[in-house]
């Protein structure tokens, strides 16, 4: 009797548990770790799932179904990045499946919630089906759309999997999940001159016929010629730059289509090959940036992370594209990770100058065909070719992580101290600069952390000796740093001097730097024209219906949203309490700023970088060009415009209330303050001249300012520690954030005590809770929140072990199950 062969598989699913899977002896052949196969769960539903391991073990609790079929001839995922998957669950508290999740393109996460449709590309004789096959091929026509249960009854019989399964592998009929997300390889249009054409003597007969019958195929073939020649090696023009020629028609090129002078075919093309292949070497580097590079190189030696600490403008990206040039001399992989899709804009220019084809982008705004072919290219990836390759260097967000490298040899961390690194929602809640570490790590790679505000974590581990350091404290070129001034909001107000929302100084500071044609940067970290509608009688402010939060006027848009569930309304015309007319906005988000500077600046061209703004593809690269292109006067923006950009023209930086950045409750709003406005300063007098940045608050005597005023960051550092160590916060601790949700409050007021106090009986005084956090209610659930502290000397693995244990214990009680609970380690 032949042994069984089992496969433990790991599907997109937040299940605890790999589920086993027989092997069939026709797929043994096939069948090997990390490959995807096609898995049934339940009654109707398959799934593509990722082979995580082989064996003969039999499951005992419950009965084995047979793997439907292997899709890969080659493993999608290796050893060691399944391996980072599981590291990714252990770490922060999800399931393996939500980890690939996160991990794999959508286009090669293939599943079927059970719906067939007919595959477009099926061109072949219907003969070649059986019986049962041409009525599914009947229906599929008329309806379009079959579940798997209505193919069985279509048949009368009580399973239709087998003869799906059959018509899914011939290329008859696919899953309507597949259709919409499968890999589309991209394909252009190219012409070329028909081979008889090829004879001189026959292309200028031809040449003479159509001068005297069609003068503008002529006209079009001479066009094309000349483009032809212009190729110099390639045999072929891409359709679409002859028809952008002004002077030729669709029609001319159908015609010589027609009469066989041009043959058009559709070949496949990868996307990461642009057509501009000039590269330029890397810039000379100062003397300063020297000494930094070769401090970098000598850490490298005995270290395997590195902080570069540089002050704004300080020309890091010079350094960072000298160690990426190093590693390609290696034939290493080079991961180069920013914090928003956004600064890729910028930084894609920069490193294709230097690299051309070798750079890859990668980020969640690309479309899924994009990432398959970044994704691939990574997976091609031959560290013996010399030679440049596609994607040897990817430049993205937090997801480029998980591509599937194979000679990883330097991992860089821009703006390492970013918030936006952490993904909030939906799990893995995972920290993308933690993250890298380990991923270089697992390859021997090195880390490079860069940023001119380190986080408290990265320089509490340079403090400790875990990483190198290196200091770059002059800016590039000479420059100084901006001159900062605070701006008494306070005063100014008691003065009767206020000018709405700005103090006489920012305005003049303004209106000089558009008189001398520079730029001006505002930043307000608040979306919207204003953050509430209120009456002026009784207070009345709109909230949102589903949860404890007002409402934020958007003036453009004529609507009030909510900003954490979406929900949108049509301002009241009256008080919904009293009845008064009379209502008011009050506060001030970038649309409100926007639409002021116009009223005060009407000459100047004004345009705003929020989240409203940039919500297609292509928005926010559009308005960052033209900010480069000094097409924009004055750029109003969210955190969005602090994040590491240069702009060689921009003199005069306004932050307009620094306050709502310091009195924010939370843990880290100090940190968070000094970081965002040490960095947009850092945007003025990046390269003519000194920069002048105007800071508006009402407090400007607090400590926090006073440092951003004298850019000491390590002054800044040493109060905070200190103030995280009296109240346990990190570095000094870990922190495990558990929020529990429910619709009901009372029975979530309940439910997290209980949960709390069993915590408590196995880890003490680090519980911490159940309390209600500031907004109490999201999307109609209401929410309790549990903090574990965890001090450094002890087992966070152990600790999360015992947290497991109990939260199993919690759901036994058929009571607790309709609460759900969102765990969060290391919450940003």
């Amino acid at each position: 009797m032949a042994v069984r062969l089992f496969a433990d598989v790991i599907l997109p699913l937040p299940i605890p548990n790999l589920l086993t899977y027989e092997v069939e002896e026709n797929l043994a052949g096939e069948i090997a770790v990390g490959k995807r196969v096609i898995v049934q769960l339940g009654k109707q539903k398959f799934y593509s799932a990722i082979v995580r391991k082989l064996h003969n073990q039999a499951p005992v609790a419950y009965e084995v179904k047979g793997i439907q079929s292997v899709l890969d001839e080659q493993p999608v995922v290796s050893e060691l990045h399944l391996k980072f998957w599981e590291w990714i669950a252990g770490y922060y508290l999800c399931h393996l499946g939500e980890a690939m999740n996160a991990a794999l393109p959508a286009a090669l996460k293939l599943q079927s919630e059970s719906k067939i449709i007919l595959n477009p590309e099926y061109h072949h004789n219907h003969e070649e089906l059986s019986s049962k096959e041409y009525l599914i091929y009947e229906a599929l026509l008329i309806s379009h759309e079959l579940t798997v249960t209505e193919v069985a009854k279509l048949l009368q019989r009580k399973s239709a999997h087998g003869i799906i399964k059959e018509m899914i592998e011939r290329g008859v009929v696919l899953m309507a999940e597949e259709l919409n997300d499968r890999y589309k390889p991209k394909k252009v249009v190219q012409l070329s001159l028909h081979e008889k054409f090829r004879d001189e003597a026959l292309l200028h007969d031809i040449f003479q016929q159509l001068e005297k019958r069609s003068p503008k195929q002529l006209e079009a073939l001479m066009i094309f010629m000349k483009q032809l020649f212009d190729q110099k090696e390639r045999e072929f023009v891409p359709k679409s730059d002859l028809i952008n020629n002004e002077k030729v028609s669709a029609a001319a090129i159908a015609a010589l289509i027609k009469k066989e002078i041009l043959v058009e075919r559709a070949v496949l093309v990868d996307r990461l090959i642009s057509g501009n292949t000039l590269k330029t070497g890397p810039v000379v580097l100062s003397d300063a940036q020297n000494i930094c590079l070769n401090e970098v190189n000598k850490h490298f030696e005995k270290e395997d992370v590195v902080l570069l600490y540089g002050v704004t403008s300080s020309g890091k990206t010079e350094i960072y594209i000298h160690l990426i040039e190093e590693a390609i001399k290696k034939g290493k992989q080079v991961l180069y990770l920013l914090p928003e899709i956004a600064l890729t804009a910028q930084m894609i220019n920069r490193l294709k100058k230097h690299f051309g084809n070798s750079v890859g982008i990668y980020h969640s705004r690309q479309n899924s065909n994009e990432r398959v072919e970044v994704w691939k290219a990574v997976k091609r990836f031959n560290p013996d070719h010399k030679g440049e390759q596609p994607a040897q260097v990817v430049l993205g967000a937090r997801s480029a992580l998980f591509l599937p490298y194979s000679d990883l040899g330097l991992v860089i961390v821009d703006e390492e101290h970013d918030s936006s690194y952490k993904q909030n929602d939906p799990a893995p809640r995972y920290h993308g600069r933690d993250a890298a570490l380990v991923l270089a790590k697992m390859f021997s790679a090195k880390t490079l952390l860069g940023s001119a505000t380190p986080s408290m974590e990265s320089f509490f581990n340079v403090k400790e000796k875990k990483y190198g350091i290196v200091n770059l404290a002059e800016r590039f070129g000479g420059m100084e740093m901006p001159v900062i001034k605070v701006c008494d909001v306070r005063e100014s107000t008691r003065k009767k001097i206020m000018k709405s929302h700005f103090t006489p100084e920012l305005i003049e500071a303004i209106g000089n730097a558009l008189t001398n044609k520079e730029q001006v940067i505002l930043f307000q970290n608040r979306r919207g024209f204003a953050p509430v509608l209120e009456c002026n009688n009784c207070a009345w402010i709109p909230e949102c219906k589903n949860c404890t939060v007002t409402l934020t006027y958007h003036k453009q848009l004529g609507q009030l949203k909510c900003h954490y569930c979406g929900y949108s309304a049509n301002p009241p015309a009256t008080c919904q309490r009293c009845g008064d007319h009379h209502l008011q906005v009050k506060g001030f988000g970038t649309e409100k700023i926007e639409e002021e500077m116009a009223i005060f600046f009407p000459d100047a061209v004004i345009a705003r970088l929020d989240l409203d703004s940039t919500r297609s593809r292509n928005a926010y690269h559009k308005i960052i060009s033209d900010f480069e292109e000094r097409k924009i006067d004055m750029l109003v923006g969210t955190q969005m415009v602090t994040k590491g950009l240069d702009f060689e023209n921009v003199s005069t930086v306004g932050i307009i209330n620094a306050d709502q950045l310091l009195n924010f409750p939370d843990f880290r709003a100090h940190e968070r303050a000094y970081q965002l406005m040490s960095q947009v300063s850092g945007r003025s007098g990046r390269k003519l001249k000194r920069g002048l940045v105007l800071i508006q608050t009402h407090q400007p005597d607090h400590w926090v300012i006073q440092l951003v005023m004298k850019h000491n960051y390590e002054a800044f550092y040493t109060r905070e520690l200190f103030e995280r160590k009296k109240f346990d916060y990190p570095p000094h601790r870990r922190l495990i954030e558990i929020v529990m949700k429910h619709r009901d409050p009372d029975i979530l007021h309940e439910k997290s005590i209980e949960l709390g106090d069993i915590l408590r009986k196995k880890l003490g005084n680090r519980v911490i809770g159940p309390h209600q956090p500031l907004i109490a209610r999201i999307k109609n659930l209401w929410l309790k929140r549990i903090l574990i502290k965890i001090e450094k000397e002890a087992s966070v693995g152990k600790v999360k072990n015992i947290y497991r244990q109990q939260v199993a214990e919690f759901y036994k009680d058929k009571n607790n199950q309709s609460v759900s609970i969102v765990v969060d380690v290391d919450p940003s």
